[in-house]
């Protein structure tokens, strides 16, 4: 019998060989397609899948003869899941701190910290989340536990390719407001929004100024001069702003902010977004969501609902899904169907955790739909994908098929026969 220890390195070598393997052209033929795009969802239709990109999805599409098939008669077909917020790659045991990158303590560096260089490619945490249908995430400091107002950059990842797996970097600049800022400012909330003005005054001058400074000619400033930098971005509209928020007002005193600045806000959280959902929705500015947030345990979540996401829908305001999570994400299916069972229309909410996120994100034109010219991020399901009894049975990243083995499924298979197994009577329950 192959050990456990060998087996978890053959998974290994697979997915590094299939990451520079590239196959004949794959046609999936026979499923319920859900593209998530102008095309809508095809019934008995082919996706067409050559060179890690889709090439032709419908219902009379020529495939080539040596083309291999895949038969997905009964079954569904839909975009790999985009986790739009989490810390995958940087949490490998929480309770071990050399293991977890997802926050920094040390104040000299702020907006400059960047967790792409801290992400692992090969933790084992990916292949428990992407077998259960997650291709891409974002990979997000951690608000607020780093002692930090302002967190630093994140990353978009695929779960696929450990030697090439940056979808984008940096992504986005995290900060905090709200309970969190309140803490790491003094104890105000206006202390935080105090802080925040400054840093991005700080960087607005030290774009018109950075001459001077660099000639020691200028004032002082709050941040040192690579957090300047990296905010640059951010204050020019081309970097998405990601603000940690969950009371009605705090979200109130984002908006207010971001059109002080003209920045590219993005609400984290936004537990009580619906209230102020005519707003967002004025101001176009998205909402990163946990669909089960439904508990008021703490003042500022004191009006959560699970109808959080219908309400915001209705109300025309852009949203996706996110875990918060490192290892199960994975759960985040689940999570949207509970969100249509809450007033959200399935299809909305299969939208929320696939081509949602790629449009907030801005890597729409890789991922997140089923249309000829993107990267083949797809997923074939037993079921109804926002069922929980319902499973990916076959997972495509890039194009490349996933090997569905992970850390959970080989100590699953190791443990099955326990009388096989030439093991202590503890072992097996004697």
């Amino acid at each position: 019998m192959i050990s456990l220890t060998k087996r978890l390195l053959i998974l290994l070598s697979l997915t590094l060989s299939t990451a520079a393997v590239q196959a004949n052209d794959i046609a999936i033929t026979g499923g319920t397609v859900h593209t998530m795009g102008e095309a809508g969802t095809l019934e008995n239709a082919t996706v067409l899948i050559r060179d890690g990109q889709i090439v032709a999805v419908g219902n009379d599409v020529d495939v080539p003869a040596d083309a291999e098939r895949i038969d997905a008669t009964g079954k569904v077909v839909t975009p790999g899941i985009i986790d739009a917020n989490g810390q995958m790659g940087l949490d490998e045991i929480s309770g071990v701190d050399q293991s977890v990158d997802s926050a920094n303590s040390n104040r000299r560096f702020t907006a400059a910290f960047n967790v792409t260089d801290a992400i692992n490619p090969r933790s084992m945490v990916i292949p428990v989340n992407r077998i259960e249908g997650i291709t891409r995430a974002v990979v997000a400091p951690t608000h607020g536990s780093g002692g930090t107002l302002i967190a630093g950059q994140g990353a978009i990842i695929d779960l696929m390719h450990p030697s090439d797996f940056i979808t984008l970097s940096p992504a986005a600049m995290y900060a905090s407001l709200g309970e969190t800022g309140a803490r790491l400012s003094g104890g105000s909330r206006a202390g935080a929004m105090l802080a925040l003005r400054e840093a991005l005054q700080d960087a607005r001058d030290f774009s018109s100024n950075q001459a001077a400074f660099e000639r020691r000619e200028r004032r002082d400033y709050a941040l040192g001069r690579l957090d300047l930098e990296a905010l640059q971005p951010v204050i020019r509209g081309e970097m998405p702003l990601v603000l940690a928020v969950h009371r009605a007002s705090d979200i109130r005193s984002a908006l207010r902010l971001a059109n002080d600045f003209e920045l590219q806000l993005v609400i984290s959280g936004g537990a009580e977004a619906w209230l102020v959902a005519d707003e967002l929705a004025a101001a176009n500015v998205p909402v990163l969501l946990d669909p089960l947030q439904n508990l008021p345990n703490r003042f500022e979540t004191l009006d959560s609902t699970l109808e959080n996401a219908s309400r915001l829908h209705a109300a025309g305001v852009r949203f996706a899904f996110s875990s918060g999570d490192s290892h199960n994400a994975r759960n985040i299916t689940q999570a949207a169907g509970n969100a249509v069972a809450h007033g959200l229309e399935w299809e909305v909410a299969l939208a929320a955790i696939t081509s949602a996120p790629a449009d907030i994100w801005g890597i729409a034109d890789r991922s997140g739909r089923l249309e000829s010219g993107l990267e083949a991020d797809l997923l074939i399901w037993d079921g109804d994908p926002l069922e929980v009894t319902s499973y990916a049975e076959q997972v495509f990243i890039r194009g490349m098929s996933v090997p569905m083995e992970s850390r959970h499924t080989l100590l699953r298979d190791r443990y099955m026969d326990l009388d096989a197994l030439d093991l202590p009577p503890a072992f097996r329950g004697n």
